[in-house]
């Protein structure tokens, strides 16, 4: 039943249109190289997007994990073809590292995000902040998921650096192998939501899913000894039910993330520099050497970390980048447009006056 996955009426009224065409709703539970399989009333399909859908996608972008889609049944049994995407109430968005056009959807309509980074060389305050201001942009509320806590030193410090970064955001201290913090990490995802597990390879993603599940349904691997750094065990993305109702989804391993249109992702990360910004003397300062700049008074009485300065201006500038590149993309897309159009309009010109002659 896809009232477990989160069918609600409003989204059948939102899907009316759809089943008029004779459509049946069904929710994207796993995305792999070949296709999809989407969770229906009748079971789990097999499913591929129409042609149609498919050239849609070049504005709206592929179906993902976690979108609610209209879906008709193929010939071939258990399989279907995806029509259309319902509007998605969340998008968990992320820039391609190589790239600064090629856009990649994570995850639709997800309640909760939960940062996963093992306390071992994995941690990394500035990667962190970045999952942080990504995960507030998508409209999914941030947790950050620090596991293998048992292999850790002095966690408690680890752990306080991290509430540093965003005091607004709950930080959990979790032992999968041992069973600790597993029922408070649970207790941030309310029956029906969904959460998306987003972090590097090897931080214990698929672990706590298994936890969760209490059953190994999901493949895992050790960290590499030499490094402590993680490898690729999940190499897609799946939409798990658990058995008290949440739905956990499980992500391949991610190091770099790529900001899209964040600037409120950004804000909510970098709050208490956002306070700041507006106490300058001139309303446009650079924070650099103008008198009365706040920032800098900041910086020399100690009060705000140079490095977290730092960040907040490469995040800025990233994001700022990111904006101009959409929008010479979108005046590029508008000409294309027009100059359609015009072939149109001489093309029939040439027709009436042919069929003047």
């Amino acid at each position: 039943m896809i009232e477990h996955y989160g069918w609600s009426a409003s989204l059948a009224e939102t899907f009316e249109p759809h089943a008029q065409a004779g459509h049946t709703p069904g929710r994207v539970i796993l995305q792999q190289r070949d296709g999809y399989v989407v969770a229906t009333d009748d079971g789990d399909v097999r499913a591929k997007v129409s042609g149609r859908l498919r050239h849609e996608a070049k504005e709206i972008g592929h179906p993902a994990v976690g979108d609610w889609v209209a879906v008709s049944p193929s010939e071939k049994e258990r399989t279907a073809t995806i029509h259309a995407i319902l509007p998605r109430r969340t998008a968990f968005v992320r820039r391609a590292a190589d790239s600064m056009r090629k856009l990649q959807i994570l995850a639709a309509n997800v309640d909760v995000a939960f940062i996963v980074t093992s306390l071992n060389a994995d941690l990394n305050l500035r990667r962190i902040q970045r999952y942080l201001a990504a995960a507030w942009e998508s409209g999914a509320r941030p947790v950050v998921v620090l596991t293998k806590s048992d292999l850790c030193d002095d966690p408690q410090a680890q752990a306080a650096s991290v509430v540093a970064l965003d005091p607004g955001c709950p930080v959990l201290m979790v032992s999968a192998r041992q069973g600790q913090g597993l029922d408070a990490l649970l207790a941030q995802v309310g029956r029906g939501e969904t959460c998306v597990l987003i972090g590097s390879s090897g931080v214990g993603k698929s672990t706590l899913v298994n936890a969760f599940l209490n059953e190994d349904r999901m493949a895992t691997q050790a960290i590499r000894e030499n490094d402590d750094q993680g490898r690729h065990t999940t190499s897609h993305r799946q939409l798990v039910l658990l058995p008290n109702g949440r739905l956990i989804l499980d992500t391949p391993g991610i190091r770099e993330v790529g900001l899209v249109d964040a600037e409120a992702g950004v804000s909510a990360v970098f709050e208490d520099i956002e306070g700041l910004l507006p106490n300058c003397r001139f309303t446009n300062c650079s924070h650099g050497s103008e008198p009365g700049c706040a920032v800098q008074i900041a910086l020399q009485g100690g009060t705000l970390d140079p490095d977290r300065w730092a960040h907040f201006q490469k995040l800025t500038l990233e994001t700022t980048a990111a904006e101009h590149k959409q929008e010479r993309a979108a005046k590029a897309a508008e000409r294309r447009r027009l100059g359609a159009l015009q072939k149109v309009y001489r093309a029939t010109k040439r027709n009436d006056r042919g069929a003047a002659d």
